[in-house]
Parts: structure tokens; C-alpha cells; sequence
């Protein structure tokens, strides 16, 4: 019985020790949920006010932000920014934005995944795609530090 025992436990702590057991994605709290579904939604509401500057308080405001698009990855806030910019440079380029969240999760404890589609509705046509962001919580808030966006009509 003492035998039973002890290989129950030895079990138990190989099961807890596996790699994969820790890589599995946990759900998101409601909480974590809203605040980053917020920063979504000032994103949005921003860009249809034609407000890039204020789009971009949505991302981290750092060298080491990532954006990863058509042309390759980038890194910063200003490049960014700057890039935004350059691409929409007036009402009639940035259209309407919509975003569509697929999903949030918590891959540690300050880290989320969002997964989402957007759509921009333009009078010199339409373009829609599909977006992977990396959220970190700071302590003013979840803040995006990695974009991976792709667009394809």
C-alpha cells in the first residue's frame, strides 16, 4: 500500500513537470478580457476619427515594439507610427475600421494572444485581414508590444 502510494506521487509530480502541461493556454479572466477588449476599442474608435497618434497609444511605446506586415517585421514605436502614417495619409486611405476579436488568452501571467480579423470599408476599396497581437499588462494597463498583421482582400 505504501508502494501505491509513492508511485502516485512519483506520478503526479512527472505529470506537473511535463513541458507541455505549462505551454497550455489559459483562459482569460473577465476582467483582463475587457481592459484589452478596451484598448481594442479605443484603437478603433481612434482610427475612425482619423486620430493615428491616438490609435497608437494602444501599443507600447518602445524601440522593441514589433510590427510584422506585408513588408516585414519592424521594430518601434516611432517606425510604426511613421509607417501608419505614410500608408494613411487622409481620411479617404484610412476608411472605416472594424475589428473582430476571435479570441484572448493568457499565455503567462502579464502575456495575452488576441486573435482577430479587421475590415477597413473605403471608398478606393476595401481591405480586410486577419491579426495576431502579443499584449503585456503594465502597470498603466495592457499595452500591445507585438503586431503580426496580414491583409488580403
Amino acid at each position: 500500500m505504501k508502494h501505491k502510494g509513492i508511485l502516485l506521487i512519483v506520478i503526479w509530480l512527472l505529470l506537473l513537470a511535463r513541458p507541455d502541461m505549462h505551454a497550455q493556454l489559459a483562459p482569460v479572466s473577465i476582467a483582463d478580457k475587457q481592459a484589452i477588449s478596451d484598448v481594442m476599442t479605443a484603437q478603433q474608435n481612434a482610427w475612425n476619427k482619423g486620430n493615428i497618434e491616438v490609435f497608437m497609444e494602444g501599443y507600447w511605446k518602445s524601440d522593441s515594439l514589433l510590427f510584422v506586415g506585408a513588408t516585414g517585421p519592424i521594430y518601434g514605436w516611432q517606425t510604426t507610427l511613421t509607417n501608419y502614417l505614410e500608408r494613411y495619409p487622409d481620411r479617404t486611405s484610412m476608411g472605416e475600421l472594424n475589428f473582430e476579436i476571435s479570441e484572448i488568452r493568457i499565455l503567462e501571467q502579464d502575456h495575452a494572444r488576441l486573435l482577430g480579423k479587421f475590415h477597413l470599408k473605403r471608398t478606393i476599396g476595401d481591405v480586410s485581414g486577419y491579426f495576431t497581437l502579443i499584449f503585456y499588462r503594465f502597470p498603466d494597463g495592457w499595452k500591445i508590444i507585438s503586431d503580426q498583421t496580414s491583409a488580403g482582400n
